[in-house]
């Protein structure tokens, strides 16, 4: 049985579709990849998924006794708040444990960051921090929502490495968020492409040569994407303006 599957979800607000019918399994030690533009409606399928907002219409069926850790996409800090990492570790377990904070916080890599207050943590260092926070509920599912937010790039491949480590170690099932397919593809065993419905999904590779994907993300400028090409019937200007017949026009 899939540890979550979504069926024919709907979803408006004031009168738009910021979802329609979008549907899609996952299953246990498999990494999912949800990426769109800007307002394809990841972070609302995102709260659905963790039954956080209901939908309009359509089905959303859990495994029973799902255990789910959620690392969100934003941390909103107050800055008159001494909060330390390890005081926000604490706060999302029912008892002190000591040894298990150094646990997850070892698993992750920021073991050094245990007494440091949240605020004075780098990108990177607060993203493994809520990468552990969602550990601490030995959870059968994770769902990330922009796990390398803030980070560069070099160290959004450090931590998609590392959550394919987390995966392959805890056996459970990640739904993850991204904005880059190019820099997720080596993390991820599928793809979903959404803009408020299901474009295209399946292998990232596959995904990356889909016109629905070129159309909304363009050709990929990674080498490591192929180039999808097609048979012209026209020819373009040097302003990529369809020529006429009759318009003299330049071959690239």
């Amino acid at each position: 049985m899939s540890l979550l599957h979504l069926h024919n979800i709907q979803f408006r607000r004031d009168g738009h579709h910021i979802l329609d019918g979008v549907s899609f399994s996952l299953d246990r030690r498999e990494i999912l990849t949800v990426i769109g533009p800007n307002g394809a409606g990841k972070s609302c399928l995102v709260r659905i998924a963790l039954g956080l907002e209901p939908p309009d219409s359509g089905e959303r069926h859990i495994s029973p006794g799902l255990r789910v850790g959620y690392m969100p996409q934003k941390l909103h800090l107050n800055e008159s708040l001494p909060l330390s990492v390890r005081r926000f570790l604490e706060l999302a377990q029912r008892r002190r444990d000591l040894p298990a904070l150094q646990g997850v916080l070892e698993e992750v890599g920021a073991t050094h960051v245990l007494d440091s207050p949240l605020r004075a943590l780098s990108g990177g260092e607060l993203q493994r921090v809520l990468l552990a926070r969602a550990l601490l509920r030995e959870p059968d599912l994770l769902v990330l929502d922009e796990p390398t937010q803030g980070v560069d790039i070099t160290g959004q491949e450090e931590l998609y490495e590392l959550i394919t480590r987390v995966r392959d170690r805890h056996g459970c099932g990640v739904l993850m968020v991204s904005h880059d397919l190019h820099l997720v593809m080596a993390a991820t065993d599928r793809v979903l492409c959404l803009n408020q419905h299901v474009c295209c999904q399946g292998l990232p590779e596959a995904v990356s040569r889909h016109p629905e994907y070129l159309r909304l993300f363009g050709l990929p400028a990674d080498s490591h994407l192929a180039v999808y090409s097609h048979h012209h019937d026209h020819h373009h200007d040097l302003h990529g303006n369809v020529c006429t017949e009759q318009e003299p026009h330049v071959h690239s």
